[in-house]
């Protein structure tokens, strides 16, 4: 029985950018269909089903953000990447805050890129976990039921806003969580805007969980937009092989 390829929709009204998508992705056994309009994106979303959605910030007509809020509501958890430009951070965090799971910025790296795609994906695939669950990227253990914190068997000591950050972090590991965003989780919507504040907290943390926190390996900053935690195994649940698995429940309607 043959596996099915994973299918992306491509949205993006630049010739150029979906060829140089278009010729990697099928390469490695990806099907990709192309529109270059957000309105196309969103008839075919109707029709049929995708594992995941690649979509230009900027188009024509109705644009990426107000087509990243449709798709986002017709599927909560169908992965949703955003193809931005260099210097447009305002546009990457209004993208994160509406729903969007990451964003891919042009002129991208087509390795990272597809390494992003497959995250991506995978993450949508894998089994939600109990909230209580333990965790582990890397050598960082997190042991939600008792608010405890190891790296590498060894206790690490953290304040509760300490905690509360790695938490948050970890439980969306490879994803750019927006500094409103985290500031939001973890004070309150109140301090959305204490970005100073928030970054005393990460630098704190880094003193406490990574081996060198001027180069961070766990904790990484995502310039002018907030922070993202490694994506690495988590101890409990096995990669979801990309080639079996499912669109998005809720997307194919």
């Amino acid at each position: 029985m043959s596996e099915s390829p994973i299918r992306v929709l491509l949205v993006d009204d630049e010739v150029a950018i979906r060829r140089a998508l278009r010729t990697p992705l099928n390469e490695l056994g990806f099907e990709t269909v192309e529109v270059s309009r957000g309105e196309e994106a969103l008839l075919l979303a109707r029709a049929e089903s995708f594992h995941v959605v690649l979509l230009d910030i900027q188009m024509p007509g109705i644009g990426g953000m107000k087509t990243l809020v449709r798709l986002r509501a017709m599927a909560p958890r169908l992965p949703i990447l955003m193809l931005t430009v260099q210097d447009c951070e305002e546009q990457k965090v209004e993208a994160l805050e509406c729903g969007a799971d990451d964003y891919i910025t042009k002129p991208f790296s087509i390795r990272e890129c597809i390494a992003r795609i497959r995250s991506a994906v995978r993450r949508a695939q894998t089994p939600e976990r109990a909230e209580d669950a333990p965790l582990q990227i890397g050598d960082i253990q997190m042991f939600p039921a008792r608010r405890a914190v190891s790296k590498a068997g060894r206790s690490i000591h953290l304040t509760k806003k300490e905690y509360d950050i790695l938490h948050y972090l970890m439980t969306h590991a490879g994803r750019a969580v927006t500094y409103g965003k985290l500031l939001s989780s973890v004070w309150g919507i109140e301090y959305r805007t204490e970005v100073d504040y928030l970054r005393t907290f990460v630098r704190q943390l880094r003193k406490k969980i990574e081996d060198d926190p001027s180069n961070p390996k766990y904790l990484l900053t995502d310039p002018y937009v907030g922070y993202r935690f490694a994506e690495l195994p988590f101890i409990e649940e096995a990669a979801v092989p990309l080639a079996t698995a499912e669109p998005a429940p809720g997307f194919h309607q």
